[in-house]
């Protein structure tokens, strides 16, 4: 029987991107580590949910075992996106120590292949199992380590495009919402502001967008309207060319 023997040069690193209905954000990984003697704190950190690749699973496999090890969340949307290669991307000082303090060679190099992932945030439960996670607003600086903070661009021009041709952005928000929900979620992703008359101009035109009969509860303000993404009448719909420019 083959044993599950991690990788020395290979590796995945998930990007899980959350919406709270105010900022789009990420889901990082607390890395710490203190001096045995003193107990000063020689790293003190995040990175991406990652680990390298047992030597008999594909990288999908990989990917999504990595998120369940570390959330307990499985079925959920990933895709691939960029693999990183540069030789460069394990050799900062507080990078090495890390990779020493946890038995991993620094010098081994280590390609990693990369993934997005889209969860509702309001609909699962994080597990925290053994490491600190913390949701980070993607625009808001944060001290990442090894190569997370190119990793994390990447990953938002990766959804970025996608999402102008595929309405994976309702992965990102509860079954039923609001527009205003929906263009806060847009505006987000993209760094811009709508106008609420053009943007809802745009989705009106969407078939697959339906009209509940059902208004918010619990708001402080007037509730509005929710709806809900159909995919059953998206794939009867949907033309060529999906186009979500606003």
């Amino acid at each position: 029987m083959q044993q599950h023997i991690l990788s020395p040069n290979f590796s995945v690193d998930c990007v899980v991107f959350g919406f709270d209905f105010e900022n789009l954000k990420v889901l990082l990984v607390e890395r710490t580590l203190d001096d045995k003697e003193t107990g000063k704190a020689l790293v003190k950190d995040h990175t991406l949910a990652g680990n390298h690749v047992f030597n008999d699973e594909d990288l999908d496999e990989a990917a999504a075992r990595v998120l369940y090890d570390l959330t307990g969340l499985e079925n959920i949307y990933l895709e691939q996106f960029h693999t990183f290669g540069n030789p460069d991307r394990l050799t900062k000082e507080k990078d090495i120590m890390w990779l020493e303090s946890i038995g991993l060679n620094p010098e081994n190099r280590v390609v990693t292949t990369a993934y997005y992932s889209l969860i509702r945030l309001n609909d699962v439960k994080i597990e925290e199992k053994g490491r600190r996670l913390v949701w980070h607003p993607v625009d808001k600086p944060i001290d990442l380590a090894f190569d997370h903070k190119i990793i994390i661009s990447l990953a938002l021009e990766a959804l970025r495009t996608k999402i102008r041709t595929n309405p994976i952005g309702f992965e990102l928000l509860p079954t039923k919402f609001t527009l205003s929900q929906l263009q806060k979620l847009y505006e987000e992703i993209f760094g811009v502001t709508y106008d609420k008359r053009n943007f809802r101009k745009k989705i009106s035109r969407m078939d697959y967008l339906v009209p509940l009969n059902e208004k918010q509860k619990g708001v402080a303000h007037k509730p509005a309207q929710l709806f809900m993404f159909s995919k059953d009448v998206y794939e009867k719909t949907k033309k060529d060319f999906f186009d979500f420019t606003v």
